[in-house]
């Protein structure tokens, strides 16, 4: 099994590799040159990252070591390698992020405003899934799957997606994104943590409840993220509102499932 998800894995991140080629359909620039390396250092500002000096560029802009982050309040601990981590990958339209779950862990609704991602799972099982736009013909299907060691699957750019580890022991991912910096928009975070807050009465109508009931959601963020723990998930290491109680909320393999 354990050779099943490795070869997996090295077929995602050559798959990722070969689908940057054609630039034209990439989201990212085309280089114009061997390489970009990123300098962090310079004071420009541009769509992108500077280029530093190539003949001050060192096999370590190339490298980086990953070490796992600790697992937030939803039960991931997401370590990414953008461009910020790897300044090698500059202009080259790929990153790597991974993804580590306790039991019950989840990597709440996100999206990636500028990146596709396809994701491995390596060890353990994960009960994915992604939600298309408004737009008919689907208008807002699901499309959702239980991966084990070894599965692929693919969450289109810009589509509200997650992962669930539903399985009893932790489980291991890693995801390859089609741009340097894919970005990350969580849901709960972006419509009930934003800073100045959405007006109460805009949510209450959107979500069709209460007013109360969204000004105790907002003070739950907004105490989340006083405590250090703002950012549930996506592709970064932050935490994300009150901490879950492991149930899942009615996936397959968790108490409430129908």
């Amino acid at each position: 099994m354990a050779s099943r998800a490795f070869a997996a894995l090295v077929t995602v991140l050559a798959f990722v590799g070969f689908a940057s080629v054609p630039r034209a359909l990439a989201t990212d620039p085309t280089q114009l040159q061997d390489f970009c390396v990123a300098d962090k250092a310079s004071p420009v500002f541009i769509n992108g990252l500077v280029c530093k000096n190539p003949k001050l560029v060192s096999a370590n802009d190339f490298s980086f070591h990953i070490v796992p982050n600790q697992p937030n309040a939803q039960g991931v601990a997401v370590t990414p390698v953008f461009v910020d981590q790897l300044p090698g990958l500059n202009t080259l339209g790929i990153s790597l992020a991974r993804l580590d779950f306790v039991p019950g862990g989840q990597n709440p609704p996100h999206t990636h405003p500028r990146g596709t991602e396809v994701l491995v799972v390596v060890q353990g099982t994960l009960l994915v899934g992604f939600v298309t736009s408004n737009a008919p013909p689907l208008n807002n299907q699901l499309f959702t799957k239980q991966l084990v060691e070894g599965d692929v699957f693919v969450f289109p750019q810009g589509l509200i997606h997650f992962q669930l580890n539903n399985g009893k022991g932790p489980a291991l991912a890693f995801a390859g994104l089609s741009s340097q910096n894919p970005g990350v928009i969580t849901i709960a975070n972006a419509v009930f943590g934003s800073k100045p807050p959405i007006l109460d009465a805009i949510l209450a109508k959107a979500f069709m409840i209460e007013k109360d009931t969204v000004d105790w959601i907002q003070a739950s963020f907004a105490a989340a993220a006083a405590g250090g723990g703002a950012g549930g998930g996506g592709m970064m290491p932050g935490g994300g509102g009150a901490p879950g109680n492991g149930t899942g909320g009615g996936y397959p393999g968790v108490p409430g499932y129908p």
